[in-house]
């Protein structure tokens, strides 16, 4: 199995509309796992410090193998999620490996 985890700091945004993004980039991250077979597990947080200077989103994915990741990867559902990540992120940090 291959872990993808996989931090996200926000531009700065007022508090309000940082929510408001949070919210909605969580649940389009949460949605993929009904979207992509190859998703065996998704996982969402929010940073509980709202204006924390570290990163304010983080993901937790499994998949049975890097290919199973890479399809993931491309999948267009992916691909609509990434481009907003892209729109309201400012860096983005993961990593994967086996477990």
């Amino acid at each position: 199995m291959i872990k993808h985890v996989v931090l996200f700091k926000l531009k700065d945004y007022p508090e309000h509309l940082k929510k408001e993004i949070l919210s909605e980039l969580t649940s389009g991250i949460k949605s993929l796992k009904d979207k992509i077979s190859e998703a065996k597990y998704i996982e969402v947080g929010v940073n509980h410090e709202l204006d924390a200077k570290s990163y304010d989103l983080a993901l937790i994915s499994h998949f049975e193998s890097i290919n199973d990741l890479e399809t993931y990867i491309f999948h267009p559902e992916h691909q609509k999620i990434s481009k907003r990540l892209g729109e309201t992120t400012i860096s983005r940090a993961a990593v994967d490996f086996e477990f």
